[in-house]
């Protein structure tokens, strides 16, 4: 069974196929305010949801029902299942701080050596009264104490020690970072003016060239192939708008960036959001505000639009598959 949750602000779009299966699209959690969400890889049913106030909430069976996990009363942005340590997630929040739980949302402890990266330039433009928030979390998969923590309109930073130190903004990184990913001890940015990236585990970045929409959003990397990776972009904040006029980029080996097409709309006036890459070389889901999902299976040469369309992705989407 593969299941598909998109935010909706409030509410979860669901669509469920069932093997040999026709989709069945349906709201869930109508009343959660679900800003981010998190697939669990230790247990293919179990989702994490992060609010706008309600802290985290946790589904069991795929998305169908959700009950609380934590962090009671907190603005949670950003949530990330640590890849090899089951049980672990880590959770950012606005104002910006970091936390992590080691039982599935049971119990949280909060990072406090985060705090004293924080910087006084940091604010997000985008959410009145424009306080910063933690945008992306990523855990290397080559060294499981590595983790990147990505602030909207503040910083990229790194800790290798499971977050207990921090160091400040690193070179070459993104300010205004908007997603992040990691596969291979690559790390990857989408973020205000594209996309960077990082061979040496997240300690310095540099930017592909080649790339004429400079607003990076949505960024994911192939899961075989750390060296190929991809960036959703708009020119710029009308990547909001219902005329984006946006595109999927792929880069390899260092770049430089490619648009791709391949049957995806021309123009592309709804924002992809979320990109899904893997299980498999070259599979890569895209997620587009108007609620299309899109997919391709070689590395972005063809696409085809999955025969469902949900209400809408707002800002985030994961993929849920069971046996």
């Amino acid at each position: 069974m593969t299941v598909y949750l998109s935010t909706l602000a409030p509410g979860l779009a669901r669509a469920e196929r069932p093997p040999g299966g026709e989709w069945n699209v349906e709201v869930v959690a109508p009343n959660a305010d679900i800003r981010c969400l998190a697939a669990d890889p230790h247990a293919p049913g179990t989702v994490f949801a992060g609010t706008q106030g309600g802290g985290v909430l946790r589904s069991d069976n795929a998305g169908l029902t959700f009950q609380p996990a934590g962090l009671d009363g907190l603005v949670v942005k950003s949530l990330a299942v640590h890849p090899a340590r089951p049980g672990h997630v880590y959770a950012g929040t606005k104002p910006p701080h970091l936390f992590v739980s080691a039982d599935r949302g049971g119990h949280w402890d909060e990072l406090v050596g985060f705090r004293r990266v924080r910087r006084f330039f940091w604010f997000s433009p985008s959410e009145r009264p424009f306080t910063p928030y933690v945008q992306g979390i990523a855990v290397s998969t080559a060294d499981p104490d590595v983790v990147i923590a990505g602030i909207e309109y503040g910083a990229v930073v790194r800790s290798a020690d499971g977050g207990r130190t921090w160091q400040g903004h690193r070179p070459g990184a993104l300010r205004d970072c908007h997603s992040l990913d990691a596969t291979g001890g690559r790390f990857f940015e989408g973020g205000d003016r594209g996309g960077a990236v990082s061979d040496d585990g997240g300690v310095t970045w540099n930017r592909p060239k080649g790339l004429k929409r400079k607003y990076g959003w949505a960024v994911a990397a192939d899961r075989v192939d750390p060296s190929l990776w991809y960036l959703a972009s708009a020119p710029g904040v009308r990547a909001h708008s219902n005329n984006a006029d946006a595109a999927i980029h792929r880069c390899r080996d260092g770049g430089p960036w490619e648009k791709l097409s391949g049957g995806l709309p021309s123009p592309m006036l709804a924002m992809p959001y979320a990109l899904i890459a893997g299980p498999e070389p070259g599979r890569l889901v895209a997620g587009l505000s108007d609620g299309e999902v899109w997919e391709t299976h070689d590395a972005g040469d063809r696409w085809v639009r999955l025969d469902f369309r949900l209400p809408k992705v707002n800002r985030a989407m994961v993929r849920l598959s069971q046996k």
